[in-house]
């Protein structure tokens, strides 16, 4: 079932989330839209603020009528465009709606930052704003993908090409503890994406990376190498691997959806009979497009910063933004990254030597 919940629980308490209105690739009107049913599903725990242009904003917010519901409008003069390289438009755009949202939660005005746009400029914008977790050498983008039995948090999708064995090591501390206080999972298991299960498989990286992770075995859950196909068979609850492969298998894979879905509405089409068989189907289709479709997962989170933020798809739906501002709002009542933290402070002493006796560091 897909990790978002569709009503408020019993004594939440308000969580003030800023969203960047701009960064959607199909307007502000699908972003405010999105919101307004956040704060309408979660009446009472959560409080938008809405950034970008202030006049577009309170037009969208008009033609929907959302007078009296607890949205506020920040303005921000700048919009950073999917194409523009990250550390560029950081310096030269510093009233972006991505920069005004970080600086909310960096001045505690607001407790999290939700955008649909580049990915590259929030990462570093909200990384250059807060800084890291302490103890954390890189962040990391973690997205949750169904599988046969449930879903799995991987990690890294996107915010490092290259990586350290070290970096993947604490990418499986921050993907556990993920899936422990977002996902529910008790005692995840972790698995490290390689070409083969031996540790002997893989890349001089891969090889290092199995080294680290099977010394700190006991405070991991390590189960050993995953190959692609295990990912979504249930086999870990944590796959680790660097944002290169990450982010070309999570996209991968929603083309693979989206492929499979037009092909069997093309073969139902071809005969009488198929379409007779889709009606008595439909009910285990549209459960099964439920299970498979990114709007119900929200956004992805980005774990070692000091703060909260969800970083979603450039062409969301209303309904994928209220799941990425609910992520965020859950992530924030779970104390996350304290957490992080606690687990980081507590293996120190364990990761410090253990990086000492494997492989050199491999990648800058």
């Amino acid at each position: 079932m897909p990790v978002v919940r569709t009503s408020m629980e019993a004594g939440q308490r308000k969580v003030r989330i800023a969203v960047d209105a701009m960064g959607s690739d199909v307007g502000p009107e699908i972003v405010v839209r999105g919101s307004i049913q956040a704060v309408r599903d979660m009446a009472g725990s959560v409080e938008v603020v809405l950034v970008g242009n202030e006049p577009t904003i309170w037009a969208a917010l008009r033609s929907e009528d959302a007078e009296g519901l607890p949205l506020v409008v920040v303005h921000a003069r700048e919009r950073i465009g999917m194409s523009e390289k990250a550390r560029q438009a950081y310096r030269r755009k510093r009233d972006s709606s991505i920069a005004v949202c970080a600086s909310l939660v960096q001045t505690g005005r607001a407790e999290a930052l939700v955008s649909t746009g580049n990915t590259g400029a929030v990462v570093t914008t909200f990384l250059l704003n807060l800084g890291r977790t302490r103890g954390i050498k890189r962040p990391a983008i973690a997205s949750v993908i169904p599988t046969s039995e449930g879903q799995c948090v991987m990690l890294d999708v996107g915010a490092n090409a290259d990586c350290k064995p070290l970096h993947l090591y604490q990418f499986a501390q921050m993907g556990r503890t993920y899936a422990q206080l977002i996902l529910g999972i008790s005692n995840p298991r972790v698995g490290l994406l390689n070409i083969g299960e031996e540790p002997s498989k893989g890349s001089a990286l891969a090889q290092a990376a199995h080294q680290l992770l099977a010394q700190g075995r006991d405070q991991l859950n390590f189960i050993g190498n995953v190959e692609g196909r295990d990912i979504f068979g249930s086999k870990a609850d944590v796959v680790v691997c660097d944002g290169f492969t990450g982010n070309v298998i999570l996209k991968l894979a929603g083309s693979l959806a989206s492929f499979g879905s037009r092909a069997i509405k093309r073969e139902i089409q071809q005969s009488l009979a198929a379409r007779c068989g889709a009606l008595l189907m439909k009910p285990a289709f549209r459960s099964l497009g439920r299970r498979f479709n990114y709007e119900e997962y929200g956004g992805a989170l980005l774990l070692g910063t000091r703060g909260v933020c969800v970083i979603g798809h450039g062409r969301s739906s209303p309904r994928a933004i209220r799941n990425a501002i609910d992520v965020a709002a859950r992530s924030v009542r779970s104390s996350l990254e304290d957490s992080i933290l606690q687990i980081i402070e507590a293996d120190r002493t364990v990761a410090r030597p253990i990086e000492a006796q494997v492989t050199p560091s491999v990648g800058p």
